[in-house]
């Protein structure tokens, strides 16, 4: 779908690329920038209802100098100021894929530049996608070393893969911990004016909101997201007036704890103790990595202008405050943030933290579908379900599997641990765990996709990596209090993706490497009595070359196969969209009698495999404007957009070229009447006279037949020469994912009344 000039309103429903934000308004971004603080900030915002609690929660006490106050603020000033400010809002967001961000898009990035895709299905052609774009300066000495390093050590790249993951799975276990942490402690401060409220209580409180939350998310965000930015503002503005007065009121002379002199005069005087309160100190920055994870759903123009002259100067204000309020006010450390509101707004502020801490967790929430839909995208997860929320604002999931598997995670912490103390020390871990993650695909984007010199992509690595490692390190103290939370979760799912990935893999080398030729099918026709039925066949198939063998052990079976035969792909490619237009890549394999043919349908990792037009239409015009392309050489080139590509497969020739997608209407599922046809056949231009007609008409006429899918089964075991543990991992593990996630039929929305299904066991 060729680009088009947008209204304000829908680039604030989509978001805007960078090639797009130049020609934008100076209104939409701001607009852009206000409804950011509702699915941006939700997290970084509710910071402070834990930030000090967790912090002093250890030996750490308080002395009468308040020196002890005095470096924790400097820390959290200046925490505050060096990652989220100076790394995420002046260097990671710059390092957008076609205006996407998170770990996957820096993963990406890398994987075009430096060829570290272990993908299979890859192709030549998919570098000429709109998306790919590899232009820019030439190699430098240290990027030509660099990607010849990792081309020789395939085992790196691997090693690359599970660094991405790791901060994936940590990722997800935020999904957990946000709303656990963020709930209980919006909630708990009802405890300072009703003293008398038994823990239990404010427990089934927040599970009550928890299991509201999450029983919501299948009517997506968009029916409450105009109320977010509205509550993520009044909250901000609440904790920043807040602040400002208990400065003015306790401790103007809190101003003097941004030196950086506090911080090394905090770790002199209590040591130890001052090191592992750091796990505290660093909850102070969760929810930075989301700035650059939405990246698309904005602009970096909006994200930067927000931070900068808003949510950043309010937190600094509202840490301040509760500092000079502790100053004054050391026995109430563990009740700090409840007990320096103010007595005349103390409810109407424990409502809007309520309501604050559900906008956080929701934006996490969301983030967490995102994140499971490009593992799934990536052959990294195993297939679930994507729902659309919203017919509007694309990029809006609801994902029912994971929703739930949240929400019973997220009860069992919260009934489980019931303290926001060892909440947090999980919390620390699972954040500084993706900053470092990003900090060191963000040193390798330098080098490899921007061509700076080595020596800056140290610095940057040496200056990030050590302060998150000072992080890491104080929050592994807090293992054995909460810190081994995440560490599980993640090892958890770090082994389904893993085992997952692996057999899909060995199910890709398998296929390759059986499979069979067509001319040596058909020449054995005959005495297999094999016929040619009416009708279009579409055979979905992994292989973007040759035939598979699941088309070989149905033929054998069943000897007979359509008058048209189609060879589906549904792939992944490692950009973040790909256009309409670029979505197919038609071809023909053997010669024109045959009458088959290759599609391969190309997806981004941000894309979702399930679309609302009518793929049989859109297949069929693309197969016939491939005959007619292929029958107007030397082609004609009246449409600029069109361009060819021609790929040769191992065993067989297959002439694939990219075809522009016609802009069909949505039209109603299995429309096959002979007047649909004929608009199909009118749209790519079809010459009832021409010399290409008959073949044309042939593929016309077996569309009126009726279409057939025809899918393999597959059921992976390991050979019996293979370890325990393979066995282990694929005869159980990957056997119970594979028994259990969504069927390709599922994912490919194949119509059931339509559909063939060929069992196939292959050994690994």
């Amino acid at each position: 779908m060729t680009p088009t000039s947008q209204s304000p309103k829908s680039l604030s429903a989509r978001g805007i690329s960078p090639h797009d934000m130049k020609r934008t308004s100076c209104k939409a971004v701001l607009t852009l920038a206000y409804q950011s603080l509702g699915v941006v900030y939700g997290d970084l915002s509710t910071s402070p209802l834990y930030v000090y609690k967790s912090t002093f929660s250890g030996k750490l006490s308080l002395q009468e100098n308040d020196e002890e106050i005095f470096g924790v603020l400097s820390f959290i000033f200046w925490t505050f100021t060096i990652i989220p400010l100076f790394k995420y809002i002046f260097i990671v967001l710059s390092a957008d894929d076609n205006g996407e961000g998170g770990t996957f898009a820096l993963y990406s990035l890398l994987c075009r530049h430096a060829r570290l895709c272990i993908l299979p299905n890859q192709q030549s052609a998919d570098e000429k996608l709109s998306t790919y774009g590899k232009e820019g300066a030439a190699d430098t000495w240290q990027s030509s070393m660099l990607k010849s390093f990792f081309d020789k050590h395939p085992k790196f790249r691997n090693g690359l893969l599970t660094i991405v993951l790791l901060g994936t799975c940590m990722t997800i276990g935020d999904g957990v911990l946000t709303p656990t942490i963020s709930v209980l402690s919006a909630v708990s401060g009802v405890k300072v004016k009703i003293t008398e409220l038994h823990e239990n209580y404010i427990v089934v409180i927040s599970c009550v909101i928890l299991v509201g939350l999450f029983s919501l998310q299948h009517h997506g965000t968009h029916r409450v997201a105009f109320l977010f930015a509205p509550i993520v503002t009044a909250w901000l503005l609440c904790i920043s007036s807040i602040g400002i007065y208990n400065i003015l009121r306790w401790n103007p002379s809190i101003f003097c704890a941004l030196s950086p002199y506090y911080m090394f005069r905090f770790l002199r005087s209590t040591g130890t103790e001052g090191w592992v309160s750091l796990g505290g100190v660093v909850l102070c920055i969760t929810g930075a990595e989301t700035m650059f994870a939405d990246l698309g759903h904005f602009s970096p123009l909006s994200i930067k202008i927000t931070f900068t002259f808003f949510v950043y100067p309010c937190l600094i204000l509202a840490y301040m405050g509760e500092a000079a309020f502790l100053s004054k006010h050391h026995e109430d450390i563990q009740r700090s943030f409840y007990k320096a509101i103010p007595e005349a707004v103390f409810w109407p502020v424990f409502v809007v933290a309520t309501l604050a801490s559900v906008v956080g967790s929701q934006a996490v929430i969301s983030a967490t579908f995102s994140m499971v839909s490009q593992c799934c995208a990536l052959s990294c997860f195993p297939r679930v379900k994507i729902v659309h929320t919203s017919s509007q604002i694309y990029g809006q999931i609801y994902i029912p599997e994971v929703n739930w598997i949240l929400m019973c995670l997220c009860l069992a912490v919260t009934i489980g641990l019931r303290d926001t103390n060892m909440i947090g020390h999980a919390y620390g871990l699972a954040v500084t765990t993706v900053m470092f993650v990003t900090t060191c695909l963000m040193s390798l984007v330098i080098i490899i996709v921007w061509k700076r010199k080595i020596t800056l992509a140290i610095a940057f690595l040496v200056f990030f990596g050590s302060i998150e490692l000072l992080y890491i390190s104080a929050s592994l103290v807090k293992v054995p209090e909460g810190g081994w939370i995440p560490l599980v979760l993640s090892l958890i799912f770090m082994g389904i993706m893993y085992v997952w990935n692996y057999g899909t893999l060995k199910k890709h080398e398998f296929d390759m490497e059986n499979k069979v030729s067509v001319k040596r099918i058909l020449a054995s026709g005959p005495s297999l009595g094999m016929v040619r039925v009416p009708g279009i066949g579409l055979i979905y198939t992994d292989l973007v070359t040759g035939v598979p063998a699941v088309f070989g052990h149905f033929v054998t079976n069943l000897p007979a196969f359509h008058q048209v035969l189609v060879f589906v792909c549904v792939k992944s490619v490692q950009v973040p969209y790909v256009r309409e237009r670029e979505r197919l890549l038609v071809g023909r394999i053997g010669s024109k009698e045959y009458a088959i043919f290759r599609c391969i349908v190309r997806y981004g990792y941000k894309d979702l495999q399930q679309e609302d037009y009518n793929f049989e239409n859109r297949l069929v015009a693309g197969i016939l404007e491939f005959v007619q392309m292929e029958g107007d050489q030397p082609m004609s080139r009246s449409n600029s957009e069109r361009s060819c590509e021609v790929e040769i497969s191992d065993d067989e020739e297959d002439h694939d070229r990219t075809v522009p997608m016609l802009p069909y209407p949505n039209d109603e599922e299995n429309v096959q009447s002979s007047s649909d046809i004929q608009v199909v056949k009118s749209e790519i231009g079809i010459v009832e006279d021409s010399h290409h007609s008959k073949e044309s008409l042939e593929i016309m006429k077996a569309r009126e037949s009726g279409v057939a899918y025809i899918l393999g089964h597959s059921y992976a075991k390991a050979k019996k020469s293979s370890s325990l543990l393979k066995k282990f991992a694929i005869n159980i593990i990957y056997d119970f994912l594979s028994k259990n996630c969504r069927g390709p039929d599922v994912v490919l929305n194949v119509p059931h009344t339509s559909m063939l299904e060929v069992g196939m066991v292959y050994y690994v």
